[in-house]
């Protein structure tokens, strides 16, 4: 088939999907495959979140925590009547480290992120850049299939072609043309559809764009190609764990288990579907108050708390397996106790010097003027994949091999010295690591996001 064809054939796609999302699921009757809808029986098995569940859920709020909860909104609602004042910033802190009331969060989150006002100087950008993305997106293909999975649970996003996911399509194709040095990497969705829980489409839009490029958040390092910011991140996450955790760190050299392997929804979505939803909202409160601060004192806080039980794994999949399903399913702790031992965890942080990694460098943050169309060449048109690995693609890949050999090193160096301090005798053989090719790579780190 020659290029002509090939692009005729994508454009083609491209407006299949679109229309299908364009006419929504009551207008695709019979079109769409029985595999695409997953079966929940909704009876006592949706939480107040809206996420639907396998086994029946406890029973509903005790009176005396509604009424607290009541009058705890009653204050949020005048505070927001005074947002800009001294005494309400003096009281915001400790108020959002209590918890936003739910009902509230479609207005606090969108004053944290600063939506509105985003929205109206860009009047008119969202309409232009999804009407762009019909015409151009070389994402559209994957995005469909990430919207297909993302919150399949969750009564919103349960049917296909529902009102939500058609919304999650959008934002995530308007904003891979919004911002072409990105375009669409896997991780965005679970952001997107997270926002499109408390926000409308447009808003859901320009908070996403707010994320990844507002410097207290500055997620734009994350997605784009190398993951720079990641790698600057998990490179801190284990200099916390060195230096206050040393034991569960050599437990995880033991077992050749990197950061990587648990933490990558730790710092691509904010701990969605890696904690429960309801301390993941506590969570994001206080990420879109204090900012990536808050990422690596939750990463520190979580193993602290359930440093006893990983210890007693003596596997990495047991391992990888605690931390991303069962701390998801049931988190062992309540919310505001693990809330109080992340705001414990920010102040050891801090005192260490450690409780960021240092202000983005400028490779990390957008190098091109967003909102500006750049046309794709024709070998992402048709979807044509480089045939060799970019110098960046080849750096990150090499950074998480090297992480990889440092640990086992670190590890070899400590059987070492403990061998010394039995026998007296000095182990000369040469330090071995777990072979880390580019397709192990691949199975082991991506597909855990």
């Amino acid at each position: 088939m020659n290029e002509e064809a090939l692009l005729a054939r994508a454009t083609e796609e491209r407006e299949r999907i679109f229309q299908r999302y364009e006419r929504g699921r009551d207008n695709l009757v019979g079109q769409i495959d029985p595999w695409e809808d997953p079966e929940f029986e909704d009876y006592h098995k949706t939480d107040r979140y809206g996420f639907i569940h396998d086994e029946r859920l406890p029973q509903k709020t005790a009176p005396q925590k509604v009424n607290i909860e009541v009058e705890r909104e009653k204050k949020w609602v005048k505070m927001l009547g005074t947002w800009d004042s001294p005494a309400t910033q003096e009281k915001l802190h400790r108020r959002i480290y209590k918890g936003i009331p739910n009902s509230l969060r479609i207005k606090i989150w969108g004053k944290l992120l600063d939506v509105a006002r985003l929205r109206a100087a860009h009047s008119g950008k969202y309409r232009e850049m999804l009407t762009l993305a019909r015409r151009w997106s070389t994402d559209v293909r994957q995005i469909d299939s990430d919207v297909n999975r993302q919150f399949r649970e969750h009564q919103f996003y349960r049917a296909r072609y529902s009102e939500k996911q058609c919304s999650l399509f959008h934002v995530l194709c308007a904003y891979a043309m919004y911002n072409a040095e990105v375009g669409y990497c896997q991780g965005m969705a679970g952001l997107a559809a997270v926002l499109l829980l408390y926000m409308d489409e447009e808003d859901a839009f320009w908070a996403l764009a707010a994320l990844l490029s507002n410097s207290k958040y500055a997620m734009h390092g994350l997605y784009i190609e190398g993951f720079p910011k990641l790698t600057r991140f998990l490179e801190h996450h284990d200099r916390i764990l060195t230096k206050f955790m040393p034991k569960l760190k050599q437990h995880f050299d033991k077992f050749g288990l990197d950061a990587i392997l648990y933490s990558l929804k730790w710092f691509f979505v904010c701990f969605v579907e890696r904690v429960p939803f309801s301390l993941c909202l506590r969570v994001w409160d206080i990420y879109l108050l204090d900012g990536e601060r808050v990422i690596t004192a939750m990463a520190y806080t979580i193993l602290k708390l359930h440093k006893k039980q990983i210890m007693k794994l003596n596997d990495m999949d047991l391992i990888v397996n605690y931390i991303q399903v069962k701390l998801h399913k049931d988190f062992g702790y309540p919310d505001d106790v693990v809330i109080s031992a992340l705001e414990r965890s920010m102040e050891e942080l801090k005192r260490a010097r450690l409780d960021t990694p240092g202000p983005p460098p400028s490779k990390e943050l957008p190098q091109r003027t967003l909102g500006v169309f750049v046309e794709p060449d024709n070998k992402s048109k048709i979807g044509q994949r480089a045939e060799t690995f970019s110098e960046t693609e080849k750096q990150a890949r090499a950074n998480v091999i090297l992480r990889r050999e440092k640990a086992a090193l670190e590890l070899q160096e400590l059987r070492v010295s403990q061998s010394d301090t039995v026998s007296g005798n000095w182990d000369h053989s040469p330090p071995t690591s777990r072979s880390t090719s580019a397709d192990s790579l691949d199975s082991h780190t991506w597909t855990h996001l």
